[in-house]
């Protein structure tokens, strides 16, 4: 057995410096490559990931895996090994479905799409972009159906980022969470607007730069293993144990782009280099799921980044980074205009209470696209009458519209779920948190975030990809995901604000 599970750990180590190295190469893509790379690259990336792919996948990485999968019955279930067999065993059966072809070609159609899309949104020119993504849309609806048969072609997508989780489920939690949702958004309609003019000044690169560093370095954000850099769309990426990337983007005429995107990804950065270096170059060296996952960046954007607290202490900082354009602004006039809340056309700028509306549409566009229902020639047209209907504007170009997220040109389709998943498991998090760290706010309100870090780690981080992502909300919180402790949440906050 000791010699089975070795030749197993070997054979994955490799296989996750191959994904690694994709990984560094797809960084320097969005972050430094040449315009005139994307062809090569995605034919790199492709090499890299076949070769990855049919390592994991080769006999014998199956036969050792169905001599320990017996063995490992009479193990700890909880312990590394037997979770390293568990996961690995599921990602093997999905893995052995997908020739080896397919994994070239989505490297090389999604390289040259990355870069369409890049063009495409600084072009404000969706036609430049719409023939990329139809490739990325066909590959996408033959993937599915490897799967076959299941529920719902969009299982097999979601599962990818959510495993054990099924399209219904995800449904009836957004099902149950978006009336509620919708009702305070109206109701918040009904008040007064809030001033926010004073975010819409200059506010010098460097300075926020150099702010955004500071709030995170008291984070906890380790620069030893980890760097941001500036990129068109914001993202985390670990490349390895000790090699946890941020990046960020930065407008000179609105603040909040960039300090909360800067938080945003230095969450999702201290989740990984929260997980130990035991777990590192195998499967469980990850977080639970992307939903999981984008509790931790949510986490560490709005539940800390935009409350009170946090802001009691920075402010002042901010105000000395910034006098001619904060000087004079009063700190509550500053925390209500971060929290306004109104229809925003950039997901990635929403408020907390429009936010999952935006990842409505989405999830709505996807299995649409996928069951043939939208075709990608309509995308621009159909994206502009339902975002109308959820948020009630238009967006006033493609830009701010269909082309304003890089993640169908990666193929990514399953992805956007996870993105308001994530925004429950925060607060589910948040509360428990709040009951065992009964003086957390006056901590935050002092710059002391090691506690809640500390806490983070002992509870989630730690475990990597062990558990699937319902059964460590569980374990953490004793309920599986759903919307209550969100809705509290935003109830909360946002009846304070506009006085409901």
């Amino acid at each position: 057995m000791d010699k089975d599970l070795a030749r197993l750990k070997e054979i994955l180590a490799e296989v996750d410096d191959l994904s690694r190295a994709s990984a560094l190469l797809e960084w320097d893509q969005q972050a430094y490559a040449p315009r005139g790379s994307a062809e090569a690259r995605g034919q790199q990336m492709g090499s890299l990931n076949k070769i990855g792919h049919e390592r994991f996948t080769s006999p014998e990485t199956g036969k050792l895996l169905e001599t320990l999968k017996k063995i490992a019955k009479d193990w700890d279930p909880d312990s590394d090994d037997a979770r390293l067999i568990q996961v690995t065993a599921k990602r093997h059966e999905r893995a052995v479905k997908v020739p080896s072809a397919m994994v070239v070609e989505k490297a090389e159609i999604t390289s040259l799409a990355a870069q369409a899309w890049q063009e495409a949104r600084a072009k404000s020119n969706f036609p430049h972009f719409q023939p990329h993504l139809e490739k990325v849309l066909e590959w996408t609806q033959r993937y599915a159906e490897l799967f076959a048969p299941q529920d719902h072609p969009y299982d097999a997508l979601l599962d990818e980022y959510e495993p054990g989780m099924k399209t219904a489920e995800v449904q009836a939690i957004f099902d149950n969470v978006r009336p509620k949702q919708v009702e305070l958004i109206k109701a918040i309609a009904a008040k007064p607007a809030i001033e926010e003019s004073m975010l819409h000044q200059h506010f010098p690169e460097k300075a926020q730069w150099d702010f955004g560093v500071e709030v995170v370095t008291a984070f906890g954000f380790d620069w030893e293993r980890g760097r941001q850099d500036k990129v068109t769309h914001p993202f985390m990426t670990n490349l390895g144990y000790g090699d946890q990337r941020i990046t960020t983007r930065v407008y000179e005429d609105f603040y909040n782009a960039h300090i909360f995107g800067t938080m945003h990804e230095a969450g999702h950065a201290l989740y990984e280099q929260g997980i130990p270096k035991k777990l590192a170059r195998m499967p469980l060296y990850n977080g639970a799921s992307l939903s999981v996952h984008e509790s931790q960046s949510r986490l560490w954007e709005n539940l800390v980044g935009r409350s009170k607290p946090f802001w009691s202490y920075f402010y002042p900082k901010l105000q000395k980074v910034f006098p001619e354009q904060l000087g004079k602004v009063k700190e509550e006039a500053f925390y209500k205009a971060i929290n306004r809340v109104a229809p925003s056309f950039i997901r990635v700028e929403a408020d907390e209470a429009t936010y999952n509306l935006h990842i409505l549409l989405r999830l709505g566009l996807e299995i649409d696209l996928l069951e043939g229902k939208v075709a990608v020639k309509e995308l621009p047209s159909v994206w502009n009458e339902r975002f109308n209907a959820y948020l009630g504007t238009t967006p006033p170009d493609d830009a701010k519209g269909v082309l304003q997220d890089v993640h169908w040109s990666y193929a990514l389709m399953g992805y956007f779920p996870t993105y308001a998943l994530g925004n429950l498991v925060s607060a589910q998090l948040w509360e428990v948190i709040r009951r065992e760290l009964p003086d957390l706010e006056q901590q935050i309100a002092k710059g002391e975030f090691g506690a809640l870090l500390a806490w983070l780690r002992e509870k989630l981080h730690r475990h990597g990809a062990k558990f699937e992502p319902q059964e460590i909300v569980q374990k953490i919180t004793g309920s599986k995901i759903d919307g209550a402790a969100y809705i509290r949440y935003l109830q909360k906050k946002f009846g304070e604000i506009y006085a409901l």
